[in-house]
């Protein structure tokens, strides 16, 4: 018997994931960014706990709401453009066929080929065989906008969750450097993760994370700091 080959490829993540990536590195940054800010102008351990679990809800409700409206848009495109598809099957159905034959010729079929695939394909699936081929829209890509906002929320506060834990627990004076360094461990295998999980490398998505991380978390603390000294 031949071995059955299987191929596991990564791309029908990449909805899910971005949104996953985003709520969790958002989570992490924006809320040790506000606990941090918060801790540099001089506020109690109350108010910045306060602040750092308001950052949490706040924070995973607005990133559900982006998501769900940003991704519903490119889904409602989907929509409008598989409508008109139904509606031009239904009214123009050997047009459809050589607007189709047409395609899988300048891909590299020989006309009498094309037309024979085409007609075979339609047989079995018209409406899929045009999404797919026509207008490029692949069903394990497909925009969903409840998933990517569920995934954003939920993830944002997983990574929100650790600061603001410390926040509670820690007192103010060892609050700004336990914050930083849980997030850079967060953040860091966060990356890693996210690499693994895309298929990319690394070393090159930890420390564009890092990075980014590094530079919200100071520039709030020393927006916080500024702003208590000036109060």
């Amino acid at each position: 018997m031949t071995k059955r080959h299987k191929e596991r490829h990564r791309v029908a993540r990449v909805g899910w994931l971005r949104a996953a990536v985003l709520g969790a590195t958002d989570g992490i940054v924006s809320t040790a960014s506000l606990v941090l800010g918060v801790t540099g102008s001089g506020a109690s351990s109350t108010a910045i706990a306060t602040a750092g679990v308001a950052g949490l809800v706040a924070g995973a409700l607005s990133m559900a709401a982006g998501e769900y409206v940003s991704v519903h848009s490119p889904a409602d495109t989907e929509e409008a453009d598989l409508a008109r598809e139904r509606r031009e099957l239904a009214t123009d159905d050997v047009a459809e066929h050589a607007e189709l034959a047409k395609i899988y010729v300048s891909r590299g079929l020989a006309p009498a080929l094309a037309r024979q695939v085409a007609d075979q394909l339609m047989a079995h699936d018209a409406l899929g065989a045009h999404a797919r081929d026509e207008l490029g829209i692949v069903e394990s890509q497909r925009a969903r906008p409840l998933q990517a906002a569920g995934a954003s929320a939920l993830t944002f506060a997983a990574g929100a969750t650790v600061p603001v834990l410390l926040a509670v627990v820690l007192p103010v004076g060892a609050l700004t450097t336990a914050v930083i360094a849980s997030s850079l461990v967060s953040l860091a295998g966060l990356g890693a993760l996210a690499a693994r999980a895309g298929g990319a490398p690394v070393l090159g998505s930890t420390a564009r994370v890092l990075l980014w991380g590094v530079a919200a978390m100071g520039l709030t603390y020393g927006a916080g700091a500024l702003f208590g000294a000036v109060v």
